[in-house]
């Protein structure tokens, strides 16, 4: 057997370091380091002198937190232990580790392939081989962000997490296109619903009103959760795959008065886009103190949102939809304006964990690099959140948004071509991230999944209640769409095309 090469690394180090007999300095290598037994470290010439300023700790750390990653290459290392004996404080410093991750075209292998034939998909260098996943979230995703998690234990008051968490908010302010300093970006270990939670117990006060504009399934759902912390809830519903209209939307902000307005971006169980933006202005114009809240779980990230310039008041979101970070993070841009709303609530808030009495300050001081505590964060994802968001950010909002758009009407297309209709029938009422798609008569979706499972490719069934075996769910956003490398889509389109022609015959259709 071969030794590892964290093996031989360990014998060489131990033989050179234990060896050396009571004297202070032992030489190591050629490169003019000298390690002292105290746990200091001696460079000859020019370098000469022990290695505590914060760019030369970083670089040490940098080194021996990229050799545990055990991955190659690996660079020289310096240092006779895998972690530091006598950490010093500065040492606490962030680790980007290597981007190594090589796209990877293959075969699937069985059960997800039954013959030679059968489309390949796209499998990233440190991944295992699966099923790719284009569902309406979680998503695929990157390989940085995935290793990104790998990250060394670390404390979350410590300098290096409160800088990587001060970014990563700073960064949610440019996902939302938000400049204004009165609203406050929230990172919260929970779920896209804790969001709800936040809203309801926070910004609406027990027997004040509140207008939802029902699109599907999760309207509902946050009808229930606002009802439950004591507001009354009217609903605004359109038929199923529509949205309501601007005047029924006018006519009810004129009736009485309510203190907010939610409205679901991208229902994920129609596939239903509402224009935010309009529904912005209408409030703005009709009821001007009505807070606007969007539920944007299923559109941050592919969808446009310009939070200051359409006078928003909430967007709610989770990390695993196009925003491509792993589940477990819930994630809200606040207003000035519901901010104040907030400060001057009657009533505490009718929640603890969820009280922004609790977050606010803990937000604005880690967003000022200053270590705070109320409930300990997600370190990993809050690391996962920070790489997907500088991948983001890096090139303008708008070239997202119109990739999404692109991927979109491709799929659509293809799905017309198939002779498939979808829910959203309407084009300004379909969303970009993901599809609805109504099966042909005498299939449900149990005839079809399979089929795309067994070709590397899951889908969604349906979700809304009133016919959640009649249709399937297309999800297209995130890495599978911004990565040119990866041929999610295409693989998925005949994927679905082989499924369906499958499912037909085996039922004589």
């Amino acid at each position: 057997m071969v030794p590892s090469t964290n093996f031989l690394l360990f014998l060489f180090f131990f033989s050179v370091f234990f060896l050396s007999g009571t004297s202070r300095r032992t030489k190591v290598g050629a490169a003019g380091v000298r390690l002292n037994l105290d746990g200091g470290i001696t460079l000859d010439g020019a370098s000469r002198g022990k290695l505590t300023s914060p760019s030369q700790a970083t670089q040490r750390l940098s080194l021996i937190s990229r050799h545990l990653d055990q991955r190659l290459p690996l660079p020289e290392l310096n240092t006779p232990f895998s972690t530091e004996r006598n950490s010093l404080p500065s040492d606490d410093l962030e680790y980007n580790p290597l981007h190594r991750s090589t796209t990877i075209t293959t075969p699937l292998p069985p059960p997800f392939s039954s013959s030679p034939n059968t489309s390949t998909s796209t499998i990233m260098s440190t991944q295992a081989p699966h099923s790719t996943l284009l569902i309406p979230g979680p998503i695929e995703f990157d390989d940085a962000v995935l290793q990104s998690m790998a990250h060394y234990a670390e404390s979350h008051v410590g300098p290096g997490f409160v800088k990587t968490f001060g970014e990563t908010l700073s960064m949610v302010r440019k996902l939302f296109q938000s400049t204004d300093p009165a609203a406050q970006p929230i990172v919260v270990s929970g779920s896209g619903t804790l969001g709800w939670d936040i809203v309801a117990s926070n910004l609406v006060e027990k027997g004040e009103n509140a207008l939802v504009l029902h699109t599907g399934y999760f309207a509902d759902s946050f009808a229930t959760c606002l009802e439950t912390y004591g507001a009354n809830a009217t609903q605004i519903k359109a038929p199923i795959g529509d949205r309501p209209s601007f005047e029924q939307i006018e006519q009810a902000l004129k009736e009485k008065p309510y203190k907010v307005v939610t409205i679901t971006h991208v229902d994920t169980s129609t596939g239903v886009l509402s224009d935010i933006k309009r529904v912005a202005e209408i409030v703005r114009r009709v009821s001007p103190e009505t807070l606007v809240v969007v539920d944007g779980v299923c559109s941050v990230g592919c969808e446009e949102i310009a939070f200051d310039a359409w006078d928003i008041d909430v967007v709610l979101t989770a990390s695993q939809k196009a925003i491509g970070c792993p589940p477990g993070l819930s994630i809200l841009m606040l207003s000035g304006r519901a901010v104040n709303v907030f400060q001057n609530r009657k009533t505490p808030p009718a929640a603890y964990y969820a009280s922004l009495a609790n977050w606010l300050p803990i937000m604005k001081n880690y967003e000022s690099f200053k270590p705070s505590y109320f409930a300990t964060p997600a370190t990993q994802l809050v690391h996962a959140l920070h790489t997907t968001l500088s991948q983001i950010t890096a090139r303008p909002m708008p070239e997202r948004f119109a990739a999404h758009a692109q991927a979109s009407a491709r799929v659509k297309a293809a799905i017309e071509g198939l002779g498939l209709q979808q829910l959203a029938a309407k084009p300004e009422n379909q969303a970009h991230a993901m599809t609805a798609i109504w099966l042909p008569e005498g299939l449900a979706a149990p005839d079809v999944l399979p089929g795309l499972l067994k070709r590397g490719v899951i889908f969604a069934a349906g979700l809304h209640k009133e016919c959640p075996t009649k249709y399937i769910r297309f999800g297209h956003m995130g890495v599978s769409v911004t990565d040119p490398a990866r041929k999610d889509i295409d693989n998925a389109l005949a994927a679905l095309k082989d499924a369906l022609a499958d499912a037909k015959q085996a039922k004589g259709l």
